[in-house]
């Protein structure tokens, strides 16, 4: 471990940007439908050429697109919530910011049913929001204030609660099938219009690394934050703003997906230390990484038949999580 942290940044970021055009390349190549290199080049670069030609356009360049934007979102939103709590449990799915997001979808899929692609991001956005603020209120309520362990638990419950919320929408409405189709935590049918949601991922993402610094010195001490002239007030709304902005595009694009933002700050950590100058923009590289490979394998292990991804990340990320819980956040002191 020593000698993976002695390691120059630019070297292990350019590794890892490389790791991710390969795994991308394979995302594209490999899947239900046999295609060769040559079909995939022909996709790229003839008007219309190849067997596999719509099939490349139209469902796989925009679903590896996707895996990416929501594995960088998630990873971002996940270390960026870590460093503002120093709460090593700290992730979107699991304190109620996406299943705020997903409860939102479902009241507005049921109550205005032509709704627009930007206003159910929109939607997500708020539902993330006010997740996001529930869990936070039931912590601080309590007696001795916010605490890791009250973090979870409050989260854990409101996320049972908002799922429970969706699905009891979604039978009342006869629309249990068209919100399963967003909050089930996939990728299928994704298509290039659905990357309508890209612009505000990339907002926040862009955002987040310009505050990277601040975020560093916030999470390390806030009596040295204030002490350095931060407006550690404001710069806590800035950045839970860019959760909710990162958490709810996530889930207009694939619905509720726990464990990642958890588990990929930890690796990043791992590889660069504790300087979120370095950890965002390798959680950046890593989270599409790891997002892209566990679609890769959920479309190619059982194929033609598509194993969910929500539920490969889940077979890693409860794990994780139980580890961590067992260690009791000791790497944060």
């Amino acid at each position: 471990m020593n000698f993976i942290r002695s390691i120059p940044f630019p070297i292990k970021l350019i590794t890892a940007v490389v790791f991710l055009l390969l795994s991308m390349s394979f995302a594209i190549r490999f899947g239900a439908a046999s295609t060769s290199v040559q079909d995939v080049w022909n996709a790229i670069w003839a008007k219309n050429g190849g067997t596999y030609y719509s099939e490349l356009r139209e469902i796989r360049f925009p679903r590896v697109l996707a895996a990416f934007f929501v594995g960088s979102a998630l990873a971002v939103a996940g270390a960026i919530m870590q460093g503002i709590t120093r709460n090593p449990l700290a992730d979107p799915g699991l304190l109620g910011i996406t299943a705020g997001a997903n409860a939102a979808l479902a009241i507005t899929l049921a109550l205005l049913p032509s709704s627009s692609y930007l206003q159910l991001i929109i939607a997500c956005f708020i539902g993330a929001g006010i997740g996001m603020a529930i869990v936070f209120l039931i912590s601080t309520a309590t007696q001795g204030g916010l605490s890791p362990l009250k973090l979870v638990l409050a989260g854990a419950a409101v996320t049972a609660f908002l799922q429970a919320l969706a699905d009891g929408i979604g039978i009342l409405f006869h629309i249990s099938k068209d919100v399963s189709m967003w909050t089930s935590g996939g990728l299928i049918g994704t298509t290039w219009s659905s990357l309508f949601v890209v612009p505000f991922i990339l907002i926040g993402l862009t955002t987040s690394l310009f505050l990277s610094g601040k975020l560093t010195v916030l999470s390390l001490n806030e009596d040295v934050a204030v002490g350095l002239g931060q407006k550690t007030s404001l710069l806590k709304i800035i950045l839970m703003v860019l959760v909710v902005i990162l958490a709810g595009s996530s889930v207009a694009l694939v619905g509720n997906l726990a464990f990642l933002g958890l588990m990929i700050p930890h690796m990043v950590r791992a590889l660069v230390g504790s300087d979120y100058r370095f950890i965002l923009p390798m959680s950046i590289v890593i989270g599409g990484l790891f997002m892209v490979c566990a679609d890769l394998i959920g479309r190619t292990i059982y194929a033609p038949f598509e194993t969910p991804v929500v539920a490969l990340i889940s077979l890693i990320g409860l794990p994780f999580f139980l580890i961590l819980v067992r260690k009791g956040g000791r790497q944060f002191e």
